[in-house]
């Protein structure tokens, strides 16, 4: 015998304005894509130079701290709903370490780049690459805040046991997610494809 109990509504997680965000964003970057991918084009002998000189292990070990920082993110608003608000609470913490150690690999990567000449104005490259690059750094960044404030929000507001209660926190993991989309696309893009 079959149950008649309803199954629950399907929904979007998060609050309905990050999607709004998301699609912005994400409508943003596409264009961003777009116009290095175009510019690649017109001059591929200037940016095959500027990416030789890019890091791929760096890039890629980049790719991972915001691959488990997504991992964390998703355990943390599992546990959430689960109700288990401690573990949640850590999980949120260690996606913002992960975003955190992201945000210092990819400043000692600037710092060496400009170190070696390599600035916004040296050319159509370097120019994409520290806007594209820069933009999502920012993205990170507000990303590793939100983080952090819903992980120290959370046990202070009981966020914890699904439904309304994990709101906020499904709101910061679609946040991160978004952000480590974009990186996925942008490693690639601006490293890997010659």
């Amino acid at each position: 015998m079959t149950s008649s109990a309803a199954l629950p509504e399907p929904r979007l997680s998060g609050d309905l304005a990050i999607w709004f965000i998301v699609g912005i964003e994400m409508l943003t970057f596409g264009l961003m894509f777009i116009v290095f991918s175009v510019a690649r084009l017109r001059e591929p002998a200037l940016f095959e130079a500027g990416q030789a000189t890019l890091d791929l292990h760096l890039g890629a070990a980049n790719t991972a701290l915001l691959l488990t920082g997504s991992w964390a993110a998703a355990r943390s608003v599992l546990a959430l709903r689960g109700g288990a608000l401690k573990a949640g609470t850590r999980w949120l913490w260690g996606a913002a370490a992960l975003g955190l150690a992201f945000l210092v690999a990819k400043s000692l990567e600037y710092r060496a780049k400009m170190a070696a000449g390599h600035d916004l104005d040296s050319d159509t490259f370097w120019t994409l690459y520290y806007l594209l690059t820069g933009f999502h750094f920012l993205h990170v960044a507000a990303a590793v805040l939100f983080l952090a404030g819903v992980a120290w929000l959370a046990p202070r507001r009981g966020w914890a046991g699904g439904g309304h209660a994990t709101h906020v926190p499904e709101t910061a993991a679609v946040f991160w997610h978004m952000v480590d989309l974009l990186w996925v696309v942008l490693f690639p893009l601006v490293y890997v494809l010659r």
